[in-house]
């Protein structure tokens, strides 16, 4: 909205105040309305045509009409009429402003008192339907439209609402955020806007804040309900894109009325270039108890995108917690937030680190030890970080070492490239951070060639290449391992084919090399072969027993589950596979569930994402 428009409507209110008591005089004595009620309201806006193509026209030789004729009422003789014109000019005079008030108005509450605000920020041949919605087509590897169009609104709504944050595999990490983004027909019940709010919502609380905008973006802005408002406001704030945010702001500036959506209000005024923007936020500033950092963090970034400048200092002594809007607000204007406080607020501000690129690169990577371990980044995505620390002279310490180390895993002679690994991954243990340096070298490690002189290392060599699906490299290790290894337990449920399923004797000899606590890797390793059919199941579930559960026990879960794999639903898989992967770690993992989800993800004809997940599981439990 630009400020000449604003002084115009000012302008306009200003001219019905002055001439109010002329208002009042003629809504008292002017003559009443001789037409029946209703034909003396304006006429409505005519409706858009539903093609393009003009209406056909009468023909000229057909009947003439008939006229018919026209009953009018007769008008009331009570002054009634003129009573309710003088009421609705007294509530006109008691809605308007004083011009004091008027000054400090912005362009949105001028646009509600006037009724200007518009209901659409686009033309009505450009609007969405919302019949399908997502970012994914099925030819860029997006799963089917219909999916989910015969399942109950009520039970999907259960299941994405249900899955409240990150999931323990970084493959049903990858295989969530595909299916969420998507393009999807809504579920029988449920209109494209809540379905669309629900996926959003989930791909926020796993750290997807990038592809949960992108799917909010994709619902025309003047649709949106109260929950994808919500939704892509989590989104826009993780970002710092609050000017992206902005139409929505405009659309719907009633949406909410929290302290940090009204001076999201007040940088979009600023942005649009209105003074008032930036006296919303000194407003707010004024009445905030307690630490301020958030208006000034607002007032910082207001006056980067709008013509008002004010000088502000930035205290973070009295700040004893990060927020989202403060993260988003400090890394938009370049603000540098105390480590202390950084670090105390874990892992949701690591996600973000790790892929916004206003974050100074050393912070990106150690972001990047959960965002990789979790599916955020690719191990190319990574590579490509390293890269950028590698090629700045100025970056020293452990990450520049690293990054140095990673690029003579690529080169010299093959001992060398191997002790370059190893320095990577350091000790061996079950963090995301080992998990993320084995991401982090995966393209390494299949470029080495298989030499049984490496043998000791196969296993972490394997699990590297499994972590970024490099089946076909793993593969070419299989005459190298030992059976009953890890390398080879981990080959026999990764490799996209076996000659014959695992024998009993050789399942045994994994399960008595297993060192793991409470023999955890071998329960996984039993329920992926179990679930792939790579081993008999009389076998599977007498070696279940052995290992003290039951692979046969069934819940409303495994029964939903199993299903939605015999249907080859392949979204609703997914989704139910999420939903009982949840957690922080695989130690809460059961290896009843991950049976489960391979075999449904298996019978859904989703075998890569399956034997990926068994292989996961191996190497990470």
């Amino acid at each position: 909205m630009k400020f000449g428009m604003v002084r115009s409507r000012k302008f306009l209110i200003a001219a019905l105040l002055a001439s109010a008591p002329a208002v009042a005089l003629y809504a008292q004595d002017g003559p009443e309305s001789l037409l029946p009620p209703g034909f003396d309201d304006p006429a409505p806006a005519p409706a858009p045509a539903p093609s393009a193509r003009p209406a056909p026209s009468a023909p000229s030789g057909g009947q003439p009409s008939v006229s018919q004729p026209v009953v009018q009422d007769v008008p009331a003789t009570t002054t009634a009429g003129s009573t309710s014109r003088a009421e609705a000019a007294r509530r006109l005079l008691d809605r308007l402003p004083s011009l004091d008030e008027l000054e400090k108005m912005d362009t949105d509450e001028i646009d509600e008192l006037l009724g200007l605000k518009p209901t659409f920020d686009i033309p009505a041949q450009a609007r969405r339907s919302t019949d399908i919605v997502g970012i994914l087509a099925t030819y860029e590897g997006g799963m089917r439209a219909d999916s989910l169009i015969n399942y109950d609104a009520m039970f999907v709504r259960r299941v994405l609402e249900g899955t409240k944050g990150p999931l323990v595999s970084r493959w049903g990490h990858i295989l969530l955020r595909r299916a969420l983004a998507s393009r999807l027909a809504a579920p029988n019940g449920m209109d494209g806007v809540e379905f669309a709010a629900l996926r959003t919502g989930l791909l926020n609380r796993i750290g997807e804040v990038t592809a949960a905008r992108a799917v909010a973006q994709e619902v025309d802005t003047a649709d949106y309900s109260p929950a994808l408002i919500n939704s892509a406001y989590d989104s826009y704030v993780a970002l710092g894109d609050f000017t992206g945010a902005c139409p929505m702001v405009r659309l719907h500036a009633r949406a909410r009325e929290d302290r940090d959506w009204e001076l999201l209000r007040g940088i979009c005024g600023s942005f649009s270039g209105e003074n008032s923007g930036m006296d919303r936020i000194e407003r707010q500033r004024r009445r905030s108890e307690g630490t301020q950092i958030d208006s000034l963090l607002a007032q910082k970034y207001a006056g980067s995108v709008g013509s008002v400048r004010r000088a502000v200092t930035l205290e973070w002594d009295d700040v004893d917690e990060l927020t989202p809007w403060r993260y988003g607000l400090a890394t938009a204007t370049g603000a540098e937030v105390p480590a202390g406080l950084f670090d105390a607020g874990g892992a949701p501000y690591m996600r973000l680190a790790a892929v916004s690129p206003s974050v100074p690169l050393l912070l990106r990577a150690g972001g990047s030890e959960v965002a990789g371990s979790e599916g955020i980044l690719s191990s190319t995505a990574m590579v490509d970080l390293y890269s950028q620390i590698y090629a700045d002279p100025e970056i020293e310490g452990e990450a520049a070492t690293r990054a140095a180390r990673l690029r003579e895993a690529y080169v010299g002679d093959p001992e060398a490239r191997l002790g370059a690994m190893r320095d990577i991954w350091g000790e061996s243990d079950l963090s995301k951070r080992f998990y993320a340096r084995l991401v982090l070298t995966a393209y390494a490690a299949a470029r080495l060639n298989p030499d049984p002189a490496f043998e000791a290392d196969a296993g972490n060599l394997i699990g590297a290449m499994l972590a970024a699906g490099l089946d076909a490299n793993a593969v070419r290790w299989g005459s190298t391992v030992q059976v009953g290894s890890q390398g080879w337990g981990l080959l026999m449920v990764g490799s996209p084919a076996l000659s014959e399923n695992v024998s009993e004797a050789a399942a045994r000899s994994f399960m008595d090399a297993d060192e793991s606590t409470g023999q955890r890797r071998s329960r996984f390793f039993i329920a992926g072969l179990a679930g792939l059919g790579r081993i008999d199941p009389a076998k599977a579930g007498e070696l279940s027993g052995d290992l003290g559960f039951d692979i046969g026990r069934e819940t409303r879960w495994t029964q939903a589950i199993d299903q939605a794999g015999q249907r080859r639903n392949k979204v609703l898989v997914s989704y139910l596979a999420a939903l009982g992967m949840q957690g922080s770690s695989w130690s809460q993992m059961t290896p009843v569930h991950l049976y489960h989800i391979v075999g449904a993800l298996n019978a859904a004809g989703l075998n890569a994402e399956a034997r990926m997940i068994a292989a996961e599981a191996i190497a990470r439990g």
